[in-house]
């Protein structure tokens, strides 16, 4: 081989790595509560957006306007915490330039968040933030999530009918809108349908309540059949340990916020038989939840929780808005996800006028340290 044949083979080769490397790049945001006192949840979401936008760049990227772009997701943790949220997404929106956001997970976050998406004009959507003020922040705020009012009247329905409850308890964390506007529902939803609430009982702020023995004790002496186990999974199993030992005997309910593995390692045997609302089931039949399933699976080693499956459909509906867009401007992007008509893992997924999806909801029991489907709700 002469060396100008050798040189140029040298150069043809180089060129295509460096088109490799620098090749053309998409970047969106997430934010999640990696550590925390719900941390499980931002692990879930962030570990399921990821599994998706890697699929999509194995196949050379997301197709906008013809030409393919590489996802480059950048993550941030909040902590589970307002303030910190609030500046992850000032972050994302104004060092990394990201062009939209997946996130984030809690609904007191997403507020602080979402406001600031918002007046940047970058398009968001939270997985899971189930509080009605959420989308009302304005036009850019999506979610890929049913409501705290329709999840709210599931339980209370439920309740009700099926477990044959005529008296009703909730105890609720008075300083976060996601547990406030579900204890609100349930107790409206209930009382509607002929039933009565015998206890209403608040505290202030799970991350840094243990003893909840002061409502407990109310809770008991108002004697109900059925306690609303209004909390995120480690205070709610906090709360079914100490209920069970003051001897309060009333099955148990409750919403998504119970959806993680340690719910049932921290709860024990005080949790068994409980109910809870929630976004999917695994043990769905369609063929994509049960390739989500495996694929999840395969990846991370365990079964994908609610908040993974919310975590991948948001990530779905960008993808799939992105490449109806044809463009990278915010408004575009916005119009697209708007006029979104996708089947997701929790559903097929489209939306109404302030960025909510219609959704389905499914019932699950605690059985044996499992979580087990009963029954969909379609509202």
């Amino acid at each position: 081989m002469n060396k100008k044949l050798f040189f140029i083979i040298i150069l043809v080769a180089l060129l295509f790595s460096f088109s490799n490397v620098f090749a053309a790049e998409i970047k969106i945001g997430g934010v999640a509560p990696l550590t925390g006192h719900v941390a499980t949840y931002g692990i879930s979401t962030k570990n399921a957006a990821t599994l998706a936008f890697d699929a999509i760049n194995a196949e050379g990227g997301v197709d906008i306007g013809g030409t393919k772009y590489l996802i480059n997701y950048i993550v941030e943790d909040d902590q589970g915490t307002p303030e910190i949220a609030a500046n992850a997404f000032r972050k994302l929106i104004d060092q990394d330039e990201v062009v939209a956001i997946i996130g984030t997970v809690t609904s007191n976050c997403t507020l602080a968040g979402a406001p600031i998406a918002q007046d940047a004009g970058i398009p968001t959507i939270s997985p899971t933030s189930t509080a009605v003020q959420v989308t009302l922040t304005g036009d850019y705020i999506f979610r890929a999530c049913f409501l705290d009012p329709f999840q709210g009247a599931v339980v209370a329905s439920f309740s009700y009918n099926d477990l044959n409850a005529r008296t009703a308890a909730v105890i609720f964390d008075n300083a976060n809108d996601y547990t406030k506007g579900l204890a609100e529902a349930f107790r409206d939803s209930f009382e509607a349908l002929g039933g009565k609430m015998v206890a209403y009982e608040s505290f202030t702020e799970e991350s840094k309540t243990v003893d909840y023995s002061a409502q407990l004790t109310n809770i008991k002496t108002a004697n109900p059949d059925v306690l609303f186990v209004d909390a995120y999974y480690a205070a709610a199993a906090m709360i079914a340990n100490q209920a069970r030992d003051l001897g309060i005997a009333a099955p148990f309910v409750g919403a998504d916020g119970w959806d993680s593995a340690q719910f049932t390692i921290l709860g024990g045997e005080a949790v068994e038989g409980g109910h809870f609302c929630n976004h999917y089931s695994p043990e769905d039949p369609r063929p994509v939840v049960q390739d989500f399933v495996k694929e999840y699976a395969e990846k991370y080693g365990e079964t994908p929780d609610a908040l993974a499956t919310l975590a991948y459909d948001a990530a779905l509906i960008l993808i799939d808005s992105l490449q109806r867009a044809g463009s990278m401007d915010g408004a575009t992007i916005r119009d697209a996800i708007s006029a979104t008509d996708l089947e997701c893992v929790s559903g097929q997924i489209t939306f109404n006028e302030v960025g909510d999806p219609n959704k389905k909801a499914a019932i699950i029991k605690v059985e044996n340290g499992k979580f087990v489907f009963q029954k969909f709700v379609q509202p």
